[in-house]
């Protein structure tokens, strides 16, 4: 059974830094892509990050050069370092997986806020 284990979240100033992980079971993690969504009160889930199995990056424009998405295959972990947060990155953050891609965890908040 798919699992993940999102954490790191938290409350940070504008201009800091948060790194948050997603620690996932139940499936071939090394052979899948993963993502990171969030999702804002009263918004739409949105796509924030993408890596593909063979580490192929993506980002949505409104946060290239601030956020970075990696993995580490051994631990069956996703992470997404951000940077320079801004107010509007306030969210809960999502992992996600092309191996079942409607499943999803119960997320990580971020808040950013002065």
């Amino acid at each position: 059974q798919v699992q993940f284990v999102e954490s790191g979240g938290g409350l940070v100033q504008p201009g800091g830094s948060l790194r948050i992980s997603c620690a996932a079971s139940g499936f071939a993690f090394s052979n899948s892509a993963m993502a990171w969504y969030r999702q804002a009160p009263g918004k739409e889930r949105e796509l924030v990050a993408g890596i593909t199995n063979i580490g192929r990056t993506n980002y949505a424009d409104s946060v290239k050069g601030r956020f970075t998405i990696s993995r580490d295959n051994a631990k069956n972990t996703v992470y997404l370092q951000m940077n320079s947060l801004k107010p509007e990155d306030t969210a809960v953050y999502y992992c996600r997986t092309s191996y079942k891609p409607d499943y999803w965890g119960q997320g990580t908040q971020v808040t950013v806020s002065s």
